[in-house]
């Protein structure tokens, strides 16, 4: 499996498959993850070339220090093609589109099986990743994480899910509210990583906006399909030093209390209890790992 671990896979950028100059612009991000898009951002007539350029375009991934993931379409259509390519060009992500059934997921995983021995690929390296756009693939979701071990991740739609919900797009996004709040309560439930619908409308403004929404409901990851959105939605889902020194505050206060025999420390005004003081050891421990990261050369 991927040395980048899913809760820390903040940006995750779709792009075309067919389209040089978008590759340049996507390389050119700070994303943890690329996803070339052999769905609905390839047209039919253009996936030839697409898959063609697969393995070049996912080299430099690696070399850029990301994933690199490749949305194929349904096994129904030109799934089958799209993924034989995407293996061979040594894809380390495997999207599934309008994903709804755990019996999709389970087909796939078993191609994929078949896929990596004819490479000499280590069995199990190669993720799942559940696109869900419809209502369906919301609820099913847990379904389909204890279909394959493969399954880390689950990403939510943005257009899709809206037409499904019969709801009118907003760039304020409160007709995916109730799915966002859901989405993210069966990920956790299923132990996988919720990884955000995107903002698909062009300001840089109201994509930081959605992800400080999206990380106070308790999402670490996002999907995006501007490239120019990237730094935003990184900077958010990333602890800033305030917000480290408040947490490390609060952890030396709580466990000084503790050491006297009391059940709470007070900081700031605010009464640290268990699960306070979890919270801020969790974000301590995400801000050094993403430290790590992110210094690696």
């Amino acid at each position: 499996m991927s040395l980048i671990a899913p809760d820390l896979r903040r940006c995750w950028l779709f792009g075309p498959g067919a389209d040089p100059a978008a590759h340049e612009a996507l390389l050119a991000t700070a994303a943890e993850v690329l996803i070339v898009d052999l769905e609905d951002f390839t047209p039919a007539p253009l996936r030839p070339r697409a898959r063609a350029g697969l393995a070049a375009l996912l080299e430099r991934c690696r070399l850029a220090g990301k994933l690199g993931a490749v949305r194929i379409n349904a096994l129904d259509a030109d799934g089958p093609t799209d993924l034989a390519a995407a293996m061979a060009a040594g894809a380390d992500i495997i999207a599934y589109p309008m994903a709804e059934r755990a019996g999709d997921i389970h087909a796939l995983d078993l191609a994929i099986t078949h896929w990596e021995s004819a490479a000499g690929r280590v069995p199990g390296t190669t993720e799942i990743l559940p696109v869900c756009e419809t209502a369906q693939g919301v609820l099913e979701v847990r379904a389909m994480a204890a279909a394959s071990r493969r399954v880390r991740a689950a990403l939510l739609g943005a257009e899709d899910l809206a037409a499904d919900l019969c709801a009118e797009r907003s760039p304020e996004a409160l007709e995916l509210e109730q799915a966002r709040r859901h989405f993210l309560l069966l990920c956790r439930a299923a132990g996988i990583e919720p990884v955000d619908a995107p903002h698909t409308f062009g300001d840089v403004e109201g994509a930081r906006r959605e992800t400080v929404h999206a990380r106070r409901l308790g999402y670490r990851c996002k999907s995006l399909v501007r490239p120019e959105h990237v730094q935003a939605v990184r900077d958010v889902l990333t602890p800033t030093a305030d917000e480290v020194l408040r947490a490390g505050a609060m952890v030396e206060a709580f466990e000084a209390a503790r050491a006297q025999g009391l059940d709470r420390a007070l900081v700031d005004g605010l009464w640290v209890e268990v699960p306070t003081w979890r919270h801020a050891l969790r974000l301590l421990e995400r801000a050094r790992r993403l430290q790590g990261q992110d210094s690696a050369p």
